[in-house]
Order: C-alpha cells, then structure tokens, then sequence
C-alpha cells in the first residue's frame, strides 16, 4: 500500500521547504500523478494537472514539444485568463517551434558569450564589494547579517542592469517588477492581490498589469537608438526584425526571468554551503572546482520548481493515458533527486560528475541565459570562500523561503560572520 496521491500543488508547502518526502513518493508509485488544484491564498480553483516526477519523464516532456505544447496554455500552472491568453503567448517562453525557434534567434543574437565575457571582471569584483560591506557591517554590529538583503539581491540585480544597459538609478524598478510577477503568491512579496473588474485577482502577467514595464522598455529602446551602446537593449531595439510587441514581451522574460533565476539560486547556493561545512571547506581549498560546484548547488537548489506544458493530443507518459488538453506539470527539484540518475542524491557532491540536472530546463526552452547565470554564481561563490573562509559561514537562522509552486526563491538568508 502506497497511500493516497500527495499534494505537491499548495504554494504554501514551499514556504516551508521542498517536499523531498512527497516528490520521492510521487516517484516510487506515482510517477505521472493527478494533482487537485484548489482555490488558495485567494486564487481562484483549477481543473488540475499531471505531476511529472521522474528525470527521464521530465526531459521527455521538456524535450517533446510536438507532444506537450508551451503555447496552448502557456507555461504556468493557474490557466490564464482565456482573454489574456493571445497576449501571453507572445513571449518565447509560451511558444513552440517553429515560432519559437525565430524569437530565440533574434535574441541569441544580443545575448552573445562575447558580450557575457566581458562582465567576468565586473561580476567579480561587484561580489567581492557586496560581501566586504556585508561582513564589516556585520562585525560592527551583532555579527550577524543577513545575505539575501546585503548581498544576492543587488548583486543580481546590478548584473543584469549591466547586461541590459539599464540605468542603476531605474534598477529598483527591476526589482519591483520582479517581486510584483514572481512573488504573487506570497503575501509579504505581492502584498494585497490587485482584484480586477469581477472581483477575481489580478494576473500579474496581463496586459493591464504590465503596462507601466512596457512603457518603461519603449522608453529605453527609444533612448537606446539615440544612444546606442554595448548592451543587450541596444541590440535588441535596433534589431529591424523585432516588432514592437516583441521588444516589450522581450524586456519583461530578461527582466523577470534573467534577475529571478540568480536571485535564487545564489542564496540557495550559499545556503547549501554553510550547512555542509565540509564540502564549503574542500571548494575553498581547490579540491573541487568551481564550474562542477555550481552545477552540484544548481542540482540541489533549482531556481524554477516547476514549469507547466498541455497535452496536444492524447498520449501515454510512464503508463499513464493523458488526454489532449490536460496539463502537464514537470517538477525540476524532484527530477533533480531522482535516485535513478544521481547517486546519493542528498549528499552534496560538489565534484559529481556526469551531473545532468533540469535546472536550466531542457529542449527547445534550455535557458538562454544559462552562460552568464553560471558566470555570476561561479564568482560569487569564489569571492565568498576569500570574504568567509570555512568555519566562518555559518546559518544564524532559517533560511526564509518563498511562499510559490514556481520560484524556489529564498527570501532572507541570516548568517552568522565567525572570527576576524
């Protein structure tokens, strides 16, 4: 007996921490599971969804997109408005090829590894000022301090106003528009949900609530014209195959996706360290690399929990029938904990290797941004064994998570600074 189906849907679950427990239950006996999707936090109910477990059922959907579509219903789990729908498939992330594979070209064009790499050394030393200011105000006070505030939350976010070309006076709007789109389902994040005109919530990703990024991303582009620079907005505004409309849906995937993904990562990152005090001492000491380390705190801590596809058709996935239209929902987090492709999933191996995590997505949608997230994370890390050496990182508190079904988001990360 295996018991009832667990729920894996409820938001609130995360604010408390991944459900290893439910996800390895899901994996043994429900691989590909029915999941009730009920009214919470003062969303409104859904129809519910297949829960994808398993490594190889995951990467099979992500890869299939003949099969399990990005565009029908777009990529979250809440069914947008049916009037919002044609909006929301404007954006990459909610098409299919061949659309898709146009889109991603014209950006891939401004997103170049030559223009990544030159931000190595700004990145670094970016790391390297935050953590000094977090450790002396640290010692100057109770010795304690908490990272996500000092430290990951702006070291995101200014790398990604570097990358873009925004300006660092306009850069709390990036993280006001971030908090306002990934942290909707967490109360100290969204604050009162913006009700629409039947009462019901209002989406955050609908076009009225949008409206004031896209006449900031026009603005820009307008300015970047005039200005031009070596920055992603220039590129992209004067790219003549890109419409309008392309530019904002654009601006908003950089914007949100390309701040949110290191913005978790790198607390969890760190999180991980400090609670494996060994493994943080053998990265400091060059016993692993830095490269392999981050895709280990990748595996562990995936930025994105969830990622929502639909059935084109009926079709069979790890024997169980789904009907054309029903949702299919992957989870990277228990993917990346399948004990039949890592061994010892737990265990923190920063050297592991062949490590093929799902954290940066697989498929046509691989994560664009994946080169200068691994950029970011590899000389944060690097900079921390310097400003922290082992023995001196160490948790003063649990971590506070992110109360969403989608972001592993970390929302504070206080730490205790040990020694001189």
């Amino acid at each position: 007996m295996t018991g009832p189906v667990p729920d894996v849907f409820d938001p609130r679950l995360y604010g408390q921490g991944i459900p290893h427990d439910r996800y390895r239950l899901l994996r043994d006996h429900h691989p590909v599971a029915w999941q009730e999707e009920p009214e919470v936090l003062g969303w409104p109910a859904g129809p519910g969804f297949w829960a994808v477990t398993r490594h190889a059922d995951v990467v099979r959907a992500l890869k299939d997109s003949a099969t399990y579509s990005s565009c029908l219903g777009a990529t979250q789990i809440r069914d947008p408005d049916p009037a919002d729908l044609p909006f929301i498939r404007r954006m990459m992330l909610n098409q299919d090829p061949p659309h898709h594979r146009r889109l991603r070209t014209l950006v891939s064009r401004a997103f170049t590894p030559r223009r990544i790499d030159r931000f190595a050394d700004v990145v670094r030393e970016r790391a390297r000022t935050l953590l000094a200011g977090a450790v002396d105000g640290a010692r100057a006070g109770d010795g304690t301090c908490d990272l996500v505030a000092r430290v990951t939350d702006e070291y995101a976010l200014l790398n990604l106003t570097d990358l873009l070309g925004v300006p660092d006076t306009d850069r709390a709007l990036l993280l006001h528009w971030t908090q306002r789109v990934i942290g909707y389902q967490d109360p100290d994040e969204a604050g009162t949900p913006t009700l629409g005109p039947d009462g019901k919530p209002l989406n955050p990703r609908s076009p009225s609530a949008l409206r004031d990024m896209f006449d900031y991303a026009h603005a820009l582009a307008a300015y970047k014209r005039r200005h031009p620079a070596d920055d992603v907005l220039t590129a992209l505004a004067t790219d003549p195959e890109l419409t309008a409309p392309e530019l904002e849906m654009f601006f908003f995937l950089l914007v949100v996706a390309g701040n949110d993904t290191v913005r978790g990562a790198a607390p969890g990152g760190l999180s991980l360290l400090a609670q494996h005090p060994d493994a943080y001492a053998r990265l400091c000491r060059g016993e692993a690399g830095f490269a392999g380390a981050v895709d280990e705190l990748l595996r562990r801590h995936p930025p994105v929990l969830t990622f929502r596809r639909t059935a084109v058709q009926d079709t069979v996935l790890a024997g169980t029938r789904i009907r054309a239209g029903d949702k299919v929902v992957v989870l990277h987090a228990s993917a990346n904990h399948d004990e039949r492709v890592f061994p010892d999933p737990f265990t923190l191996d920063l050297t592991r290797t062949p490590n093929p995590h799902v954290s940066f997505g697989d498929g046509p949608h691989v994560c664009l941004g994946a080169h200068f997230a691994r950029l970011q994370l590899s000389a944060l890390y690097e900079e921390t064994c310097r400003a922290l050496p082992p023995g001196r990182l160490q948790l003063a508190a649990p971590p506070g998570r992110l109360v969403s079904n989608f972001i592993n988001g970390v929302k504070s990360l206080p730490v205790r600074v040990v020694g001189d």
